[in-house]
């Protein structure tokens, strides 16, 4: 498992076609060009891909696409979202017949509670399945979450939870794996604010959305291969367009997505309720696609 919990993981974005309705051909085309970019895993369901908006069956149509597409050439996750032990165990079951590599606990949606109920909640969950078991900690967005106390306890509970996928500055990472004793990965998320010093605070790597993997990837492997400076130079180039990206979930969904697209050559429609894109924004995203350009593979 240590290749599929470090460096550069594509979290995907949910496509629609005009109808609304999930673009099977666009799925495809959006993980190989996050595998021809070189990153180091792949997964979906998670917050960058709507999973709210999905049906039960469409979360397996995701699940059973993103397996053939991928067709084990990197690790593959996906996240796991439901309002009760019964629905998460019932979507862990489907990514174990695709053949995931490990799986992502979100907390459930419904209702707000205190610390010793998520805490038996994921346990049951996770002592379901013998897959790696990572929690999904980003109370900034999802209004619920674990201290890096509780983490602590879930995980000498559960030892088949591995991984925290966080999505918090990096000041509150370096604090969660200090009480962790650094036994436990974490990956970080928020569309890659602060790489550079998450990675200097012990992360192992980053889940993102695609827009502006590329350089994200660049960063992380210069910053492994000891060469700072062009990582931090590879950071810079990407920032402005995290910036104007990540005000919000909802920007996240509206912006990132259409640069995205527009870097892979990719229509971009909204599924109702949505962020719709102003004028501005929408030149927002053209400056941001003609200073990133457009995406080219590893091997290019």
């Amino acid at each position: 498992m240590q290749t599929a919990i470090s460096g550069i993981h594509a979290i995907l974005y949910a496509l629609f076609d005009a109808d609304e309705r999930l673009d099977r051909q666009a799925m495809r085309r959006q993980v190989e060009t996050c595998l021809d970019l070189g990153v180091h895993g792949i997964a979906a369901l998670g917050l960058a891909t709507e999973v709210a908006k999905l049906t039960v069956a469409e979360r397996r149509a995701v699940m059973e696409w993103t397996s053939e597409d991928v067709a084990g050439r990197k690790p593959l996750a996906f996240t796991i979202y439901g309002a009760s032990v019964g629905e998460q165990i019932e979507l862990v079951r489907a990514a174990e017949n695709v053949k995931a590599d490990w799986v992502i606990l979100q907390p459930p949606m419904a209702g707000s509670f205190g610390a010793a109920e998520y805490i038996r909640f994921f346990g049951r969950v996770a002592a379901a399945t013998s897959l790696p078991v990572a929690i999904q900690n980003a109370p900034a967005y999802m209004g619920r979450g674990l201290s890096a106390e509780d983490i602590r306890s879930l995980v000498a509970q559960h030892p088949n939870i591995v991984l925290v996928k966080g999505e918090g500055p990096a000041t509150e990472i370096r604090q969660l794996i200090e009480i962790t004793e650094n036994r436990l990965p974490v990956m970080n998320g928020r569309g890659g604010l602060e790489l550079i010093d998450n990675l200097r605070a012990g992360c192992g790597g980053m889940i993102l959305a695609p827009d502006v993997i590329d350089l994200m990837l660049r960063a992380y492997e210069n910053f492994i291969a000891g060469d700072e400076p062009a990582a931090e130079r590879a950071y810079r180039d990407a920032l402005p367009a995290i910036v104007f990206i990540m005000q919000s979930l909802e920007s996240l969904i509206c912006y990132g997505k259409r640069v995205f697209g527009a870097r892979a050559g990719i229509t971009i429609h909204d599924r109702a309720p949505a962020m719709r894109p102003t004028a501005f924004g929408e030149k927002l995203v053209a400056d941001h696609v003609t200073r990133l350009g457009r995406f080219s593979s590893r091997a290019s």
